[in-house]
């Protein structure tokens, strides 16, 4: 299963991004979607899928917090 993770985008090149994963920085094809700095994005696969307003994107950091901490 592939999940998709939001982040940061804290540098552009081209069609390449530089997006921070709470403090993970990782390259992600940002050509599929208009994005620019300090943009809020949805990344699945390398690829930047979608912008997100800060609202989601927090939702969503919350819930994989939530996730990770489930003991099983």
């Amino acid at each position: 299963m592939c999940v998709a993770l939001p982040g940061r985008v804290i540098e552009l090149n081209g069609t390449k991004a530089s997006v921070d994963f709470s403090g993970n920085i990782v390259n992600a094809e940002a050509g599929l979607v208009n994005v620019k700095v300090g943009d809020r994005v949805l990344v699945h696969a390398g690829c930047i899928i979608q912008t997100m307003d800060d609202c989601m994107a927090d939702e969503l950091e919350e819930l994989f917090r939530e996730i990770e901490d489930i003991n099983v």
